[in-house]
């Protein structure tokens, strides 16, 4: 069973502010948003490959080397990136076996051999060599972004013209990679990745004060690595960790769109839920699809078709089904399972966990009580793919 610590240490990276001895938006620049940019991005250059030059990635450990890199950060906190890159070249075994000696006791229990795994991937050069160099494009794709904006509210500062060869002296060191030159050439994905930058923005909880403060694009990436964690509980083959991960990655992204509409404004009208779900299906179709390769559509449109109901793939059509029923009749690679209640739970989990945090804090919005009573109510004793969802509420209950 997943620990409380584990899933308390998903969040802290939202409390870590990033360029913060420059001028910056308040919010967006957390580590916890610079992460989950820099997914979106490995994404796109790893499918790019496949696409392009019929590359052979490992998804698994694209994602795993995500999590695991996403962990060392949330330890290691803010350093500037040179000397953190100096102190990795000159002290990398030592400072990896101390991020092993704090995080031990909350990954110990992640099923998947969670921990040897993050061991090998810290420790071995040669370990999923690949795809770390496409987590590495990604990584100064995301900064390289964030120092467009930096840039522009910083003009004139000392040092800034050598932070700016800096950052583009080491994008050019991926220029091998096809998704790296598209991105740097192109328009269509430079925009589809300004789109989701634009998440980063966007606070969950918007009408209520809140400590750690979080952004649609951080939660997004929450519910995913959640995704990754129940499904290596139960056994998920790869190709429905592939799914389950992603499909949590961006089952918010048409908010971007419309905007992050709080549930009881969505319940108050009758019928106002769906109808809000149409024109984020259409506007969807219409302005973020089109800047996506046609050949990504059908898995983008895979995901993110009814994102909260457990599905597969069954002679090229889409079966829905329950997750009970996916893991005994479709659990195979081939049927492309993926577990939208489980979606659905982890998506309300990271909710809660939120509320509950904040409450933790001292802040206790009107809001943030009710919302946590109500979700709590809602999964107080499900059971999703023989998980016993309600014990990871009943981390914060009182």
């Amino acid at each position: 069973m997943i620990s409380k610590e584990m899933l308390e240490l998903l969040f802290r990276p939202a409390s870590m502010q990033r360029w913060n001895d420059h001028i910056r938006p308040h919010t967006g620049f957390s580590e916890l948003d610079k992460q989950a940019h820099k997914m979106v991005f490995a994404y796109v250059l790893a499918k790019t490959e496949e696409n392009d030059r019929g590359a052979a990635v490992d998804w698994q450990r694209l994602i795993e080397g995500g999590i695991f890199e996403f962990l060392q950060r949330s330890i290691l906190t803010d350093l500037k990136p040179d000397v953190f890159h100096r102190l990795m070249d000159q002290k990398s075994n030592e400072l990896n076996a101390w991020v092993i000696d704090q995080i031990h006791t909350s990954v110990a229990s992640v099923n998947g051999e969670f921990l040897p795994k993050l061991k090998e991937y810290l420790f071995s050069s040669d370990y999923a060599k690949f795809e770390k160099r496409i987590l590495r494009a990604a990584h100064y794709l995301a900064t390289n972004w964030e120092f467009t904006i930096i840039d522009r509210m910083n003009a004139g500062f000392f040092g800034l013209e050598q932070t700016r060869q800096n950052i583009a002296n080491e994008v050019e060191e991926f220029y091998d990679l096809a998704g790296v030159q598209k991105f740097v050439l192109g328009k269509k994905s430079r925009n589809f990745m300004d789109l989701v930058g634009q998440l980063r923005f966007q606070q969950r909880w918007a009408q209520s004060p809140r400590v750690p403060e979080t952004s649609v694009l951080g939660h997004m990436l929450i519910v995913a690595i959640l995704l990754y964690l129940f499904s290596v509980e139960i056994g998920a083959a790869r190709k429905r960790i592939y799914n389950n991960f992603f499909a949590g990655l961006f089952h918010d992204l048409p908010e971007v769109l419309t905007r992050d509409i709080v549930s009881p404004v969505k319940r108050s009208v009758a019928g106002l839920e769906e109808l809000i779900k149409n024109i984020e299906q259409e506007q969807f179709g219409e302005k973020i699809l089109p800047l996506l390769p046609r050949a990504w559509h059908q898995e983008m449109l895979y995901f993110l078709g009814d994102e909260f109901k457990s599905k597969a793939r069954v002679n090229g059509q889409t079966v829905l089904c329950s997750s009970e029923m996916l893991s005994e009749k479709y659990s195979g690679d081939e049927f492309e399972p993926l577990d939208g209640a489980l979606v659905r739970a982890s998506d309300q989990l990271a909710a809660y966990i939120e509320a509950s945090m904040s409450i933790d804090y001292g802040i206790k919005a009107p809001e943030m009580m009710k919302g946590k009573e109500q979700i709590y109510a809602q999964y107080a004793g499900i059971k999703i793919c023989d998980i016993d969802i309600s014990k990871y509420f009943n981390y914060w209950q009182d």
